[in-house]
């Protein structure tokens, strides 16, 4: 693979009069606007393929051969992450552009490498643009301890509503901010805020490691990119626990399955102890789905939002889980002692109020039942 391979170079050739490069690959997410474009699938023996509105369209030329795909990936890659790339046969990386930043994986499968690349602002949007169904957010950047969880499937916008909310508190509180990326996504300014993005792999070894090294720094806000197991867990909820504010993420569909998901990191013997630590640590948890909008014109998110009230306290504590369900639907007047929501009542109004049809929100309910009751209510 050469070394001397650019953006700029062509190694694709869509026609017999034109080759283009990466760099017009990844131009096209610019254009479209990343609320419609999202993902962009580089592989063998398939043409480029675009995630547009939640779907894949496969773009216009010929099926890309492996020479060009290495390329492709050179591009891209520097030394270093081409060597992590023959060594360990997947490699995460990120790219900048003049007009947008990308995260990108890229792995071999059984045709040979391949990418996947997703699309990032350069800078989080507004938070008051990002699609909170109520005045939560304003609640969570004035909190200043607790451990806010954002969870969803991949591609459901978690690191950007995460990014908005960090975004307003460097803008509004001196404080320090330190986060745990993997890879770095949003580059977060420093205005009243002080703020570190470390991104495990290059500035830190593991999550693990930077939440260790983190308590010894002094911050009053930490982002750590996800909970991926028992270790980064336990250092997560500590660090909520020992007054600090922390951000997080995790792969759930929703409220309930969170708490679960966090529980059954443990061994049985372990549990109860931990949900009495996550019990008190727990500040908010938001379950988010991007939805296709009704006009065909990009993805609106849907919110479950879960506030740790007492009431919910005590059954996180009680292990009683499956009774959190009936606080979501009662606790919801937008005050800071409830601003609750079920995913069912969002999608609601979402409908409701002609930004996606009633068959896309009913696919995207986690229980369908309740989403036609929330339609008749």
């Amino acid at each position: 693979m050469s070394t001397e391979i650019t953006l700029d170079t062509p190694v694709y050739k869509v026609s017999e009069f034109k080759t283009i490069c990466m760099m017009d690959l990844l131009d096209y997410f610019a254009q479209a606007g990343t609320m419609r474009v999202s993902d962009l699938h580089i592989k063998v023996g398939s043409p480029p393929i675009y995630r547009v509105d939640g779907s894949l369209q496969r773009m216009k030329g010929p099926p890309l051969d492996a020479d060009s795909v290495r390329s492709l990936a050179a591009s891209l890659l520097s030394n270093p992450e081409l060597e992590l790339l023959a060594k360990n046969r997947s490699v995460d990386s990120s790219c900048f552009t003049e007009k947008m930043q990308f995260r990108l994986n890229c792995f071999l499968d059984n045709d040979g490498i391949a990418l996947a690349i997703r699309a990032l602002e350069t800078t989080p949007p507004p938070v008051e643009s990002v699609g909170f169904p109520n005045d939560v957010w304003r609640d969570i950047i004035n909190k200043q301890q607790g451990l806010i969880l954002v969870t969803g499937v991949t591609g459901a916008g978690k690191s950007t509503t995460i990014a908005s909310m960090l975004s307003r508190i460097a803008q509004t509180r001196a404080c320090r901010i330190i986060t745990l990326e993997d890879p770095v996504e949003y580059r977060l300014k420093s205005s009243q805020a002080l703020i570190s993005q470390r991104e495990v792999g290059r500035d830190v070894p593991s999550f693990e490691r930077g939440l260790r090294d983190c308590l010894r720094e002094d911050p009053d806000v930490i982002f750590v990119g996800e909970m991926r197991d028992r270790e980064s867990a336990m250092w997560t909820l500590t660090a909520a626990e020992t007054g600090h504010l922390v951000f997080s993420t995790l792969h759930t569909r929703d409220c309930r399955g969170s708490v679960t998901r966090i529980l059954d990191m443990f061994p049985p013997n372990q549990q109860d102890e931990v949900a009495s630590q996550l019990s008190l640590g727990l500040s908010h948890i938001i379950s988010q789905k991007l939805l296709p909008r009704a006009d065909g014109q990009g993805r609106i998110v849907a919110m479950e939002v879960l506030n740790n009230i007492y009431s919910v306290s005590n059954l996180i504590r009680l292990g009683k889980i499956e009774q959190i369900y009936s606080q979501l639907q009662t606790r919801t007047k937008n005050i800071p002692e409830e601003r609750m929501i079920t995913l069912e009542r969002s999608l609601a109004r979402l409908v409701k109020n002609g930004s996606v049809t009633a068959l896309e929100a009913e696919r995207w309910a986690n229980n369908p039942q309740a989403f036609i009751e929330e339609m008749q209510a």
